[in-house]
This record gives C-alpha cells, sequence and structure tokens, in this order.
C-alpha cells in the first residue's frame, strides 16, 4: 500500500494516508513531485499517460510524477518512480519550482491537490516504460511542447499547462 504525506496549509505535515483513499472528489493537500528529463540533444521527454490511469487517463504529460512516502527524500522518491514508470535512472537533478502547488479536478470529479516541487534531471539510462503507467512517450524540443500545449491545451495534463511555461519562464531547462 502506497502511502502519501498528508499537508496542512502552510506545508507542514499532518500526517500521512493510503494514496488511493487520498484522491477522491475531495482530495486533500499532499505531497508530491513532478519531474522533466532531458536528453544530450536538450530534447524533453513527454509521456502519454496510460488509459487505464484513474485521472487523466490517455492525455500528455511530462515525463513522470509520483509522491515521496513519509519520510522518503524527494530525490529518492523520484529515482524510485523513474525506475518504476520508465525503467530509468535520473542524474543532474534539480528542483526548478520548489513552491509549486495546484488543484486541478477531472472529467470523472476527482481532484488533485498537491504541493509539487518541480524536478528537471537528465535521463541516464535507456527507457523501458511500464505499459500500465505510459501509454506512449516521445522526445520533443521544449519549444515544439510549448507550441503544442499552446495549441491543443486539452491534451495534456493540467500540471504540464501550468508548469511548463513556469520551467521556461525560469530558464529550468538549462544546465
Amino acid at each position: 500500500m502506497e502511502l502519501v504525506t498528508l499537508l496542512d496549509e502552510d506545508g507542514a505535515e499532518l500526517g500521512s494516508a493510503p494514496k488511493d483513499d487520498v484522491h477522491t472528489t475531495d482530495t486533500p493537500l499532499h505531497l508530491a513531485f513532478s519531474c522533466y528529463l532531458v536528453d544530450d540533444h536538450g530534447r524533453l521527454l513527454v509521456t502519454r499517460r496510460a488509459l487505464s490511469k484513474r485521472t487523466w487517463p490517455g492525455v500528455w504529460t511530462n515525463s513522470f510524477c509520483g509522491h515521496p512516502a513519509p519520510g522518503e527524500a524527494a530525490e529518492d522518491a523520484i529515482q524510485r518512480r523513474a525506475a518504476q514508470e520508465l525503467g530509468t535512472r535520473v542524474a543532474s537533478l534539480r528542483v526548478v519550482l520548489p513552491g509549486y502547488r495546484y488543484r486541478a479536478v477531472d472529467a470523472s470529479g476527482i481532484v488533485e491537490n498537491e504541493i509539487c516541487p518541480v524536478y528537471v534531471g537528465r535521463i541516464d539510462a535507456a527507457l523501458r516504460p511500464e505499459p500500465a503507467e505510459v501509454a506512449e512517450h516521445a522526445w520533443i524540443s521544449v519549444e515544439d511542447a510549448a507550441h503544442a500545449v499552446r495549441s491543443a491545451p486539452f491534451a495534456f495534463s493540467p500540471w504540464l499547462r501550468e508548469q511548463l511555461p513556469l520551467l521556461v519562464q525560469a530558464n529550468g531547462f538549462l544546465p
């Protein structure tokens, strides 16, 4: 059973709860992370969420996301989820948007309500995506990703739509 860390409005830890119990139509604030991977050519890895995902199935999103377990360092959680979702490792990891927070409601009514620091890292091994997590993936330029989000925002996760312009503004994809 995967646990998530519950937070108060100021980001202080309140305890933990099972992930499956937390993500409902009344999701409490909890800790998460988003990670964007780049390759040696400066391209960004975007993934399409598996059609079996409970929230935002089939939409394109950042490289991967997840929740640190209670007491788990974010960097360790990122390595764990990179292995689970993409079968890869991450190097040169850095937090670019440490205070990012969002709330979004899926068409099914399930709410995401997260303090979600955003990281950028370099891919450090071959990709072996897990089909239960990732339907498709693509390496694209940051400019092409930004253009696609502007042209067809409905095809992308709400957190990617918000995070990508913030990352570009912060020059977050530069080494």
